[in-house]
Parts: structure tokens; sequence; C-alpha cells
């Protein structure tokens, strides 16, 4: 690995915005200011006009993702390329035991999947799918192991979701710990109730993904994770919050004095519930849970974020293709869930938030970067620009435009849910630990470089 040296970037993180030179030794910033000389042998990149932000994380993707006797498409080298081309240096994925198998036994699986693959770094959350001493025993073990995040299912009756009992000692579980438990809340005995009659009525299309999920079963869900917080004193998180009735649940617990972090996704923000109704099955490439909502939810999210109410913004990445879809043909309850957005997250949150002047840009890099290092323990190693933290980073040409498209991204997808959709800004330079992976918005580094991030217990 070679020094580096960036100089005449303007450099904005989630507090500060200058204008230096950056210097990266052995795959840490050990120098920022004006005029610094280069080391024999370094690398010197200049990036007049153009911003150096830190790496930004994605707190929640699935690149491996089995499901019903078929994966997601992506594999960990595909995925942290696409990342990377995006300006993503870090991916938090999710490991997911099936509910009969031990959650040691998993980590084993997806560590095969990622090493000597993933050429970003990486870590994971540990999702809990049952619970019961043996399961509480592993538990202990994977966040020695440096996994210091659980997942919960307050959905998927019958498959991945936990009763209130499991919930209850998950929570407990976490507090004692000092981990967060995140979790996908709707109320899963109402969702499964509402399947059966629309699936009953014959209504099987696409479309009716989403009355079968409606707000009022998000804003449940959201609720009772808030409740269980406050009972157990677990620091929580919602993920992929898709609308204005459950944000108003967790900013209600929020102002209850329960540790809720809230995130939602780029879809979210921007596609809304007339994608999942597209004739020709096309409306299956849209179906993910949370639902895409009504338009008139992207407001109070994007609110969210200007006032700090929503602390994240994921991808969900969940790339399964319209083939895949199409094993819900006859049952939209079969469809596989996800849309894929790892590659285009931080641009669109770019060209959405900071070019219309939604969120200001400091409030971009915590979004998409500071507060997910902050909120798991990965900071201040990433999620800044600072000495001593890791040479995660990313030159940004806010000028440059373009158009998304299914032929030009790099995600092993036959569809891009935003295709042709403007785009303003490309990530010029990109480093992991200040190995150039990407140049001018092209992979051009090493793969299976990334590494895996252990984390310690910052929730107590």
């Amino acid at each position: 690995m070679s020094d580096l040296l960036i100089k005449n970037g303007e450099i904005i993180t989630a507090s500060q915005r200058y204008t230096a030179d950056i210097l990266a030794k052995d795959g840490t910033i050990v120098a920022i200011g004006e005029g610094l000389e280069a080391p024999a042998g370094a690398e010197v990149y200049d990036a007049s006009g153009k911003y150096v932000f830190p790496g930004f994380i994605d707190p929640h993707t699935h690149v491996y993702l089995p499901f019903m006797g078929t994966f997601a498409k992506d594999d960990y080298e595909t995925a942290t390329v696409s990342a990377l081309c995006g300006g993503t240096t870090t991916l938090i994925d999710f490991v997911i035991p099936g509910r009969d198998e031990a959650p040691l036994s998993a980590i084993d699986t997806w560590r095969a999947q990622a090493e000597g693959k993933a050429c970003s770094d990486y870590t994971w959350h540990m999702a809990v799918t049952r619970f019961d001493d043996e399961v509480a025993a592993e538990l202990r073990e994977i966040v020695k192991m440096g996994v210091a995040s659980f997942k919960v299912f307050l959905a998927y009756r019958g498959a991945l979701g936990i009763d209130d009992r499991e919930l209850f000692y998950t929570m407990k579980l976490a507090k004692e710990l000092g981990v967060i438990v995140t979790a996908h809340c709707e109320n899963q005995d109402m969702v499964a109730e509402l399947q059966a009659e629309l699936i009953a009525a014959g209504k099987i299309g696409p479309e009716w993904h989403e009355p079968s999920r409606p707000v009022e079963v998000e804003a449940e869900g959201t609720r009772h994770l808030c409740t269980m917080s406050e009972v157990t004193g677990a620091h929580c998180y919602v993920v992929h919050l898709s609308c204005e009735r459950a944000l108003r649940e967790a900013v209600r617990a929020k102002l209850r004095g329960v540790n809720v972090y809230v995130e939602t996704l780029i879809q979210h923000l921007l596609l809304d519930k007339t994608y999942a109704e597209r004739p020709d099955f096309e409306g299956a490439n849209f179906v993910m849970s949370p639902p895409l909502r009504e338009e008139s939810n992207f407001d109070p999210l994007w609110e969210g974020f200007r006032h700090g109410m929503i602390s994240t913004l994921g991808s969900d990445h969940a790339p399964f293709d319209t083939e895949q879809k199409k094993m819900g043909k006859d049952n939209f309850c079969l469809i596989p869930n996800g849309i894929p957005s790892l590659e285009d997250r931080v641009r669109m949150f770019y060209t959405h938030g900071v070019s219309t002047g939604r969120v200001d840009i400091h409030r971009f890099v915590d979004a998409a970067s500071t507060a997910a290092a902050k909120i798991f323990g990965l900071f201040p190693k990433k999620g800044t620009i600072q000495l001593g933290s890791d040479a995660d980073l990313v030159v940004y040409d806010p000028n440059h435009r373009d158009k998304i498209s299914a032929e030009t991204h790099h995600m092993n997808i036959d569809y891009n849910p935003f295709e042709g959709f403007d785009v303003h800004g490309r990530c010029d330079l990109v480093t992991v630990r200040g190995n150039v992976q990407v140049r001018d918005g092209e992979f051009v580094g090493k793969k299976g470089i990334g590494q895996f991030l252990k984390r310690e217990p910052t929730h107590f």
C-alpha cells in the first residue's frame, strides 16, 4: 500500500467544512493541513473544486440472503464493488439464522461468504429469530466476537418473527450486554390476517402488498418496540421506517426518554406506492416491506432528517431479479421482498437532499455516514475525517451530471428502481484504508481486501 496525499479538496464532515490536504499512511489519516508535502513514493491526487467526504456507511444491507430456495443476486464481491462505486466504504449486513438454526452456525455461513470476497470493510447485525437458553449463550459469545447489535423481526409470523416473550428477553439481554436492538417494526399478526383476507378475495397481484401492511400496522409495530425498550431499558433502532404515522410513534417515545433511533431508506424518500402498482407484474420489482407508501409521506421523512428525528439513511439492499420476483405471480405474499439501492443511496440522497436544499450538507454526511458510525460503535475509526481515523475517503465531484441506469450500474441485478433519474455528482476517488478502490466512478482496486470490523458494546 503506497501513501496517499489528497490535495486542495474541500473537506466536509458532519460538523466541519474547510479546504486542506489529507495524508494517509498505512491505512490511517496521519496529517491534515495546508501545503502538505508528499512523502517519497506517495500518490498525489488533486481534489481542487471537489468535496472530500468520510467514507459512507450503509447500516442496512442484505448481501447474502436466502429466500424460499433462491438467493439474492449479489455476493460480497459484487455488492461491495457496487457500494464503493457509490461512495459506500463500510457495510453493516445482517446475519439471519433460520428459526431452527444456531446463531454461531449462521455466523460461520456469513463469514464464509464474506472473507476473501469483500472489497470494502463490513460488519454484521446478529438477527435473533428465536430466544432460549442456547441462543442466549451463543449471543453472548457473538458479542464477544465483536458483533455489537441484534436484529429482531416483529413481522413474518411463522418464519423469522419472534413473540413478545422472546422480544422481552432479547432486549433484556441486550441491555445487560450493552448492545443495541435493531427491529423491523410491523404487527405480524395483523399482516398475516390481512394477507389471508386479500388472497381469499382473489387479490393476488403486487399492488395488494401495500394494503396488506398499511401504515397503521407499521405504526403499531413501532409503538410496540418503543414500549418494550422503555420497559427493559434497552436501546433500540427502528430500521427502514417508511411513513409519518410510524415516525410520530418514535418521536413520542423519544419525548418520553426512550433511547430509540430511526432509520429510513432512500426508496421511501423518492418512490411512492404507484411503482408497485405498475401493470404486467412490473410492480413486483418494487415490492419490499414495509412497502412504498403514499407520496404524502415524503415531506415528513425529509423533515425528520432536517430536524434530527431520523438519524440514518440505509438502503435495505436485497436484490432479487425480475425472474425471481415471478415466484409470487399467483400470490403477492411469495414475491421476494427487496429493492436494490446500495449503489445509488448516497448520490440520490445528495441529488434530492443537498442539491434541493432539503438537507444541509453536514446533515447529509451525518445521516449517510457519521451517525451510523456512532450508533453502531465504529466512530471515530469510521465515519469522520480526523487524525487516526481510517483513510476511508470519498472525493466527490458535485458538478458531474448523469442518469441512473441498469445498463451502467454495478449491482448484479437486471433493473434499477431509479431508472432514468437524474443524478448530481460522482465519486471520483474512493479509498478503503488508503487503498484506492474507485477512480472516476469505476472500480479499479483490489478485490478481497475488505476486513471484518469488530465493535465494542456502547449502549449501556
